[in-house]
């Protein structure tokens, strides 16, 4: 996401800081870190792109396998199992359930913007600006015949992540038109805001217990080991790609990579660690087929609380069984879901979007190579300007609340756009004064922010470095324009990045243990 700036001039003020506590933050010019747990009808005269009139209108091998286990869909998993834990109950909400869904049933919606579909998802840029331009808070079709809000600016945003729990919840199970059955069945961007017993989408003290479960997990990883394990892997997808004059970046390194970093912490069997990210990643697309995805990924991810149960090892699995939270299996399924989701399918956006940004962008192309910029502070850019995660974090009033003259009905979900929110023009800040600004909400905030953004960090960062650093002479082969982005509903990434390049002899030494 691109966002829009004012030069600063020699004689004005120093904007004051942004950080999610700041009481009006509106110039993220100076370098200030943000705290991650800091408390923190549209109706267009023509049918506009992203409409629903414009839509009408045209590893190793792996070790003895464990016992079988069912197919286990999600739904089955939910928090009316007795292992899980209990959970406010939801909001009242109008008797009539969803306003949008009433009133779709009554053709009524009109213009409704959608941030779903081909259309949407080669441009969102310019559906944020077309949003942004009428309320910091609209009504939008999420999916066919599933409703609810985006924010369009940094500071609704913030008001909504300072505000959760207290006037915003973040428990799906307060989705009125979800549990009245207004979504429609099927429809696979439920999938990636349904109930599940994670860290994710509990409140209060629940939301504490898991969420702590995580944090310690994450604060035992090597740090140091981490960086080496990244930097095997990354030079062994390398050298498969260097003997070779094309490649995809997408598909032979910024995919793969996180994967198999991911599947050596968690300890997991190669097959079941690929069963488990490919379909986390289908959800992430949420196509036709994230039901089955949700299923799969369910099934996999308790076959390995089950492999580790019987054989604990020294990995981020274990960890999570041996926490004195004493989760259930239930949870462990949600719990990995969570930690590989979010280090996984988003790390692979990020490494992507940052690799195009210095080998196509000619503010960073030359200037990273030369050392004029490190890569970290590249990475702040394309934190800023193409987050990974483009809208999430889906919260639900408790009460109908107002905010900045928009009514937001209780029980309609909300979804956080950070990629709107990073864009906003209020912001006024200098494109060139982002690097090691991390005010940016890639990272979400408040007490549901990401709980390792320096992890994240360490993989995503080290990877593009071995990239630069290994095939410097890196260019598309393509023009910009032909390329395609992943299904942006939520995330923020390429279908591919053919490059081209000379061919590069691989390190002398092999890396074992990478597949």
């Amino acid at each position: 996401m691109t966002t829009p700036v004012t030069p600063d001039s020699s004689e004005a003020p120093t904007p004051a800081p942004v950080t999610p506590d700041s009481p009006a933050a509106v110039t993220p010019d100076t370098p200030v870190p943000v705290t991650q747990d800091s408390p923190a009808p549209v109706t267009p005269d023509t049918p506009a792109a992203g409409t629903r009139a414009s839509r009408a209108a045209g590893a190793e091998a792996a070790p003895a396998p464990a016992p079988a286990v069912p197919a286990v869909p999600l739904g089955s998993l939910a928090s009316d199992s007795p292992a899980s834990v209990p959970v406010q109950a939801p909001a009242q909400v109008p008797p009539g359930g969803c306003p949008f869904a009433a009133s779709a049933a009554a053709g009524e919606l009109g213009e409704l913007p959608v941030i779903h579909g081909p259309e949407f998802s080669a441009d969102p840029h310019a559906t944020y600006d077309k949003l942004r331009a009428t309320a910091p808070i609209v009504p939008v079709e999420i999916a066919e015949g599933m409703y609810g809000y985006l924010t369009t600016t940094y500071r609704a945003a913030l008001h909504l992540l300072r505000n959760t729990p207290d006037k915003f919840a973040k428990d799906p199970r307060h989705w009125v038109a979800l549990r009245t059955g207004q979504v429609p069945p099927g429809t696979p961007s439920a999938a990636m805001m349904e109930p599940r017993d994670n860290a994710l989408w509990m409140d209060g003290m629940p939301h504490t217990r898991l969420r702590k479960s995580i944090t310690d997990t994450l604060d035992l990883i090597d740090t140091h080991a981490l960086v080496a394990t990244v930097t095997r892997i990354a030079d062994t997808l390398i050298d498969a790609m260097a003997p070779r004059a094309e490649f995809d970046l997408v598909a032979d390194f910024s995919d793969p990579l996180p994967m198999q970093v991911l599947i050596e912490l968690f300890g997991c069997p190669p097959d079941l660690g690929r069963r488990i990210i490919l379909a986390i990643g289908r959800l992430f697309d949420a196509g036709a087929d994230a039901a089955e995805a949700s299923a799969e990924v369910a099934t996999a991810c308790l076959e390995l609380t089950r492999l580790k149960r019987a054989e604990p090892g020294n990995d981020a699995t274990s960890w999570l069984l041996t926490h004195p939270a004493q989760l259930t299996d239930v949870e462990m399924i949600q719990q990995i879901l969570l930690v590989i989701g979010a280090a996984t399918t988003p790390s692979s956006n990020l490494i992507a979007n940052a690799l195009l940004l210095m080998i196509d962008d000619e503010r960073f192309s030359g200037s990273v190579y030369e050392g004029v910029h490190s890569v970290a502070e590249a990475m702040d850019q394309v934190l800023w300007e193409d987050p990974p995660l483009a809208n999430y974090s889906p919260l639900y009033a408790r009460r109908a609340e107002t905010y900045e003259g928009v009514r937001l009905e209780p029980g309609v979900p909300i979804l956080v756009s950070f990629a709107a929110a990073n864009s906003d023009p209020a912001l006024n800040g200098a494109t060139h004064r982002r690097a090691g600004n991390r005010a940016h909400l890639a990272f979400s905030a408040g007490v549901h922010g990401c709980p390792a953004p320096d992890l994240a960090g360490i993989i995503t960062e080290t990877a593009v470095e071995r990239v630069l650093d290994r095939l410097p002479d890196l260019r598309l082969a393509c023009d910009r324009k032909d390329l395609t982005r992943r299904p942006g509903t939520f995330h923020s990434g390429w279908t591919a990045l053919p490059v081209v390049q000379p061919a590069v002899a691989p390190l002398a030494a092999p890396h074992p243990g990478v597949h």
